[in-house]
């Protein structure tokens, strides 16, 4: 340990830049401001982005870890700042990615008299199986500075990765230390137990309708390139689970769809069907199993091998037939080299799950001027393979969800970034940072509602160099609730909360430094897009939707219809 002393916030920056951390994101505050001196410091080495607003801040942490599985870093101050990052704390839990959020706190000799913006952070973020974070730490020895953060980026990606909390007083922040960062932080890998490996053996040889669910956090092009041998070995379906859809090439023919919301009703019928699930990665949360009625708990009715990265997630909520704790990478280099019979019995099962996945491709007549498959079509035929796919949360991204094809991480590149937390206002930020952080085309699926929880961070976009593509449906309502409403309160809309008088998004995206279009009509859309990915700055293409043109598959009046008929 050199004798050099230097502000305990400047050694917060230098384990950073340590743990191979180049960007940052964050809100500035007066609490930590011995950080932001160590952020000066280190320049040249880690990048510091200015946020808006601390939910937009945590909303790109998330999304740069989830892009390249090492945590994602956010910085916020105490109180309001914590707890507006907690949405994107949320999200990092439920959606299985690595992240460290760092808050400035009150200073040690003002704890526990309500001092100004005092909040408790351990009770806030709870950590637990219902909680937000994976673990809650205060910091109030400089000289452990190196063992918090290297145990935080520890804790944060192996098991089931999530996300961590780091509180900073802001009295130890000015502390002088001598202290040096530890070496970086590398996830472990749990490998699979042979004797199970065995068994699933055993499972496949026995079954006669299979199917594999891929997804959760954890994978890499590696683990993924072996799933895809895995699948080819052994001709098995793969369907993706919900705001996975990157995980199993979309192109392949043993590729069955995604396992989410909006299901394909083959799909959601061919899993009910098979005698053996395969779940590689994902928790089996209730999107992924239909509000758990795919796989019914406690115990499935089709046999169930469930295999995850934590111990923890094994046999909570389904009494798996077989239970493996392995992470992504060993789990799938681990069943790639199983030995498959020269044929299997399924062979015409897994063909036509991937004719159903086909067919669903095959867009229903929906009213309006705008057709949202061809749309989608034409981001398909114009968007680089390689480029990341951004929703928040709405019916808009149903779209992209159910006519969107990935190659995903089996190509190289992880391809797309969505809540499974379910959060609105995701989508805009996390298609900035993943263009920061890349440099790789970023398009963002966003409904008006959707867009105004962090439409803010378009200034933070220009600000830094970013350029994104915004895809702006605007129907002038929060649709998904518009539909719930529909659905069971048939005609009561007036009032309730759903309706919204929006601003003039073209001009609001200029104002911010992006290019903003509007088009009413589908022939006007591939022109807009083509333009916005030739210019330098980002573009928001405002798309006048018919509210009319709720899903994918029909219509408001329909859903009214069916409501009214229904109460008589």
């Amino acid at each position: 340990m050199s004798q050099e002393k230097q502000l305990a916030g400047h050694l917060i920056v230098e384990c950073l830049v340590a743990q191979g951390v180049t960007t940052a994101f964050g809100v500035p505050g007066e609490s930590y401001l011995a950080v932001l001196d160590g952020f000066h410091k280190y320049r040249e080495q880690i990048r510091f982005v200015i946020n808006r607003q601390e939910g937009g801040a945590a909303f790109m942490a998330e999304a740069h870890g989830k892009m390249t599985g090492r945590p994602g870093i956010c910085f916020v101050t105490r109180g309001p700042g914590a707890t507006n990052a907690s949405i994107g704390v949320h999200t990092a839990f439920q959606d299985s990615t690595p992240m460290v959020l760092f808050v400035g706190d009150v200073a040690s000799d003002q704890r526990d008299r309500e001092a100004f913006q005092e909040v408790e952070y351990a009770n806030f973020f709870g950590p637990s199986t219902k909680g937000m974070a994976k673990r809650v730490e205060r910091i109030d020895d400089p000289d452990r500075i190196p063992e918090y953060v290297a145990r935080a980026f520890a804790t944060a990606m192996n098991g089931r990765p999530g996300p961590v909390v780091l509180v900073l007083p802001e009295d130890m922040l000015v502390k002088s230390t001598a202290a040096r960062p530890t070496a970086r932080v590398e996830a472990v890998e749990a490998w699979s137990d042979p004797g199970a490996l065995r068994t699933l053996r055993e499972m496949l040889l026995a079954a006669k309708k299979p199917f594999v669910i891929a997804g959760g956090g954890g994978w890499t092009p590696q683990s993924a390139q072996a799933l895809q041998r895995f699948a080819e070995n052994w001709k098995l379906p793969v369907g993706n689970a919900f705001r996975f859809q990157d995980t199993f090439d979309n192109h392949h023919p043993q590729y069955a769809g995604d396992v989410g919301i909006g299901i394909n009703p083959k799909l959601a019928a061919r899993v009910r069907e098979s005698d053996l699930v395969i779940a590689i990665g994902p928790r089996l949360g209730e999107m992924t199993t239909g509000g758990y009625t795919l796989l019914t708990p406690p115990k499935a009715a089709q046999k169930l091998v469930h295999i995850h990265a934590s111990a923890e997630e094994l046999n909570r909520v389904y009494q798996a037939d077989l239970a493996i704790n392995a992470t992504m990478n060993a789990a799938a280099r681990s069943l790639e080299v199983l030995t498959a019979p020269p044929e299997v019995p399924w062979a015409a099962w897994t063909e036509a799950a991937h004719a159903d996945y086909e067919a669903n491709l095959q867009p229903q007549q929906l009213p309006g001027a705008i057709d949202m498959p061809a749309i989608v079509a034409t981001l398909q035929k114009h968007l680089p393979a390689d480029a990341l796919i951004t929703n928040g949360a709405g019916n808009f991204a149903s779209w992209t969800h159910r006519f969107f094809r990935h190659h995903g991480l089996a190509k190289g590149h992880k391809t797309q970034l969505a809540p499974t937390s379910g959060a609105m206002g995701y989508g805009v930020p996390a298609g900035i940072a993943a263009n920061l952080v890349s440099g790789r085309v970023a398009l963002t699926m966003a409904g008006d509602g959707d867009f105004l929880m962090t439409g803010q961070e378009l200034a933070t976009a220009s600000q830094f160099g970013g350029k994104s593509i915004i895809v702006l449906l605007n129907n002038g309502m929060y649709g998904t609730i518009r539909m719930h409403q529909e659905r069971e309160y048939p005609t009561h809309v007036e009032g309730a909360g759903t309706q919204l008088a929006n601003p003039d998004f073209v001009a609001l995206a200029k104002a911010y430094g992006y290019e903003g279009t509007r088009i009413t009509r589908t022939e006007e859309f591939e022109p807009a897009l083509v333009a916005a990915l030739q210019r330098r700055q980002g573009t928001v293409i405002e798309v006048m939707l018919d509210p009319e043109v709720i899903t994918t598959r029909g219509t408001l009046s329909a859903i009214r219809d069916a409501a009214l008929k229904k109460a008589g």
